[in-house]
């Protein structure tokens, strides 16, 4: 009797320790509300000392001596509906993407996409002065989660393609037509509200590293491969099917400028590709280790009969 209640409590046991899995769409992680309370903290914090923003903000002619503005400007949202609309993008981006990713991989991209898109931002203000001559562009402070929310959407389009956003009323798109919308409006907002053409530098660069990330860095615990290199998350996939043929070569050009000459190849099937998807690459991995043990048998079998017909001569 002993014996049995011990071995059903240890059969039982295995069943409380192994955490049930955590499905996308369940609910608002702790993570996305803590960074929403960090954007919600950076506007209030503005209205409490206006000040802050010449040290917190991205304004290009100070960011020599003041370089931690690359990491805060992106939290530090300076209108209301900005920290409203940052706070519940994230939240809604965040509960489906987190649970996929995981937690430390989830803040790894917000990090990472918010100081890339900084550096592009900045870079964009600088050569825009220059061209134009106009201090305007080194002066006026930018900051926002917008170029963040961008690259969330970029990683909807890569994790759940298929996903309806609601947008107005009964209106609803799918999650990989979701940044090609969000940039041509932004476009077109820029030809009719002049101020908000400050925002199409970050939205179009936060897209476009966290594609970079997504593309060819982020590495998948599940196979232990970098990367996404299926046709359906390639840079023409973000455009409809007649602009295509176009967009191909000019990804190409980008792709060896800020990739290199081997990762620009991966794109058009010069090098064989790793297999994004977990179950192909685990019967992937199968099939070559049942190859390799049956060459292993064979070759194992030829040197016994070869020993076997050397000591029949003898």
């Amino acid at each position: 009797m002993m014996d049995s209640s011990t071995a059903s409590s240890a059969e039982q046991q295995p069943l409380q320790q192994t955490p049930a899995p955590v499905a996308p769409g369940k609910g608002f992680t702790k993570t996305c509300k803590c960074l929403a309370v960090v954007l919600v903290g950076g506007y209030a914090l503005l209205q409490v000392s206006p000040s802050a923003i010449n040290y917190l903000a991205l304004i290009p002619a100070r960011t020599i001596p003041f370089v931690w503005n690359l990491i805060t400007a992106g939290y530090l949202e300076q209108v209301l509906p900005g920290a409203i609309g940052s706070s519940l993008g994230l939240l809604f981006c965040g509960k489906d993407l987190e649970p996929v990713w995981g937690r430390r991989e989830f803040l790894k991209f917000v990090i990472l996409t918010n100081f890339l898109t900084s550096i592009c931002a900045f870079s964009t203000a600088i050569a825009l002065y220059y061209i134009t001559r106009k201090e305007s562009f080194l002066y006026t402070p930018l900051s926002g989660f917008h170029g963040v929310l961008a690259g969330l959407l970029v990683g909807l389009k890569q994790v759940l393609p298929n996903l309806e956003l609601p947008m107005c009323f009964f209106w609803k798109i799918k999650a990989k037509w979701m940044p090609l919308f969000v940039g041509v409006f932004s476009l077109v907002m820029a030809f009719i509200v002049p101020d908000s053409i400050n925002f199409l530098p970050t939205l179009l660069s936060g897209m476009y590293v966290s594609w970079i990330y997504l593309r060819f860095f982020q590495r998948n615990p599940r196979t232990d491969l970098k990367g996404d290199p299926s046709d359906e998350f390639s840079f023409a996939s973000f455009f409809p099917e007649f602009m295509r043929p176009v967009m191909e070569p000019i990804a190409s050009v980008f792709h060896r400028i800020l990739c290199g000459r081997s990762t620009a190849s991966t794109e058009f099937g010069h090098l064989k590709l790793p297999v994004s998807d977990p179950l192909v690459a685990s019967k992937e991995s199968e099939m070559e280790q049942r190859s390799a043990a049956e060459k292993s048998a064979a070759t194992g079998s030829m040197e016994a009969m070869s020993r076997g017909d050397a000591a029949t001569d003898v």
